[in-house]
């Protein structure tokens, strides 16, 4: 099964190559090509560290089961 972060993982060389070449390919120079095209696997680091960030999940249901256990309401 594939997870979120294996298709993270898959992209982020998959991106940063297939956009260097797209660009080369259009005509840009690979010296400003990898810059510019860095910018997606930095986009997609960014979002799986603090967009969707790794949770434990004995931590989460500890927190929730406190929570419920002094009357708070767990957000979710």
């Amino acid at each position: 099964m594939t997870g979120y972060y294996d298709i993270i993982l898959g992209l982020i060389p998959l991106s940063l190559i297939g956009i260097t070449a797209a660009m080369s390919a259009i005509g840009v120079s690979v010296t400003a090509a990898v810059p510019v095209a860095a910018t997606v696997p930095v986009a997609l680091i960014a979002h799986a560290l603090f967009v969707n960030g790794p949770v434990d999940r004995t931590s989460v249901a500890t927190t929730q089961s406190a929570s419920e256990s002094n009357g708070f309401e767990a957000a979710d």
